[in-house]
C-alpha cells in the first residue's frame, strides 16, 4: 500500500475538496483501489482470488433478498468527510436512487450495509478506521469478514451505530452462520468461504 499524506486541517494545507480532487487525479494501475483513509490517500493492489470469491458468495446471497431498487456495488466510492475518509468498500448495498447524482462518490450514510473483506495489508484499517467512519456516517450494518484475524478467520456483524461506535451484533468463525437482520433477514453461510 502506498500513501500520499495531505495536511487538510491547517489553513495553509489542503481541505477536503482538495483531498477529493487529488483522489480523482491519482493515476493508479488498473484494478487498484484508491481511498482516503484518515486524510491519507492510499493505493491498494487488486484483491486476491480468495477475497473475490468471498465477495461473490456474499453478493449472490444478498441479491436473493434485496429489493430491485437497491444495488450491490464493488467499486462505489462512499465518503465520510467528517472522518477524513473516502472508501471503496468491497460490497455496498445502496438504494439506486442515491447514485442519481453525477460524480464518483456518495455520502456513506446512503448505504444500508457495507461489507469489508480484509486483505493482509489492510486488515487494521478494516478493523478500526473504517468501522468508526461508517458508524459516524450512520451506516446501519457493517459486516467485517476477517480472514487474517489473529485467532483464525472470523466474521463480525456490527449495527446500531451511535456516534462513531457500533454495537456488536454477532461474531463467529468461518463455518458459523451469521444472521443479517432486517431489512435483509438472511443467514450467511460462512462455511463456504475459502481460508487464506
Amino acid at each position: 500500500m502506498s500513501a500520499l499524506t495531505v495536511d487538510h486541517q491547517s489553513g495553509n494545507g489542503y481541505e477536503w475538496d482538495d483531498l477529493v480532487r487529488f483522489w480523482k487525479e491519482t493515476d493508479a494501475p488498473e484494478g487498484c483501489r484508491v481511498e482516503i483513509i484518515e486524510g491519507i490517500i492510499t493505493v491498494s493492489p487488486p484483491p486476491a482470488n480468495d477475497h473475490n470469491n468471498i465477495a461473490d458468495d456474499i453478493q449472490r446471497l444478498l441479491y436473493t433478498v434485496i429489493p430491485r431498487e437497491w444495488g450491490i456495488y464493488q467499486t462505489q466510492g462512499v465518503s465520510v468527510p467528517g472522518r477524513k475518509g473516502l472508501f471503496i468498500p468491497d460490497l455496498a448495498v445502496i438504494p439506486k436512487e442515491a447514485l442519481d447524482t453525477p460524480g464518483y462518490e456518495i455520502p456513506a450514510g446512503h448505504a444500508r450495509l457495507i461489507v469489508e473483506i480484509t486483505s493482509e495489508s489492510n486488515a487494521r484499517t478494516d478493523r478500526l478506521s473504517k468501522p468508526r467512519a461508517y458508524a459516524s456516517a450512520g451506516v446501519p450494518l457493517y459486516l467485517l469478514v476477517d480472514a487474517w484475524a489473529p485467532g483464525g478467520p472470523t466474521v463480525t456483524l456490527y449495527g446500531e451505530p451511535v456516534g462513531d461506535v457500533y454495537r456488536l451484533l454477532q461474531a463467529g468463525k468461518f463455518g458459523d452462520g451469521i444472521h443479517v437482520p432486517a431489512p435483509f433477514d438472511l443467514v450467511l453461510d460462512t462455511g463456504v468461504f475459502p481460508v487464506a
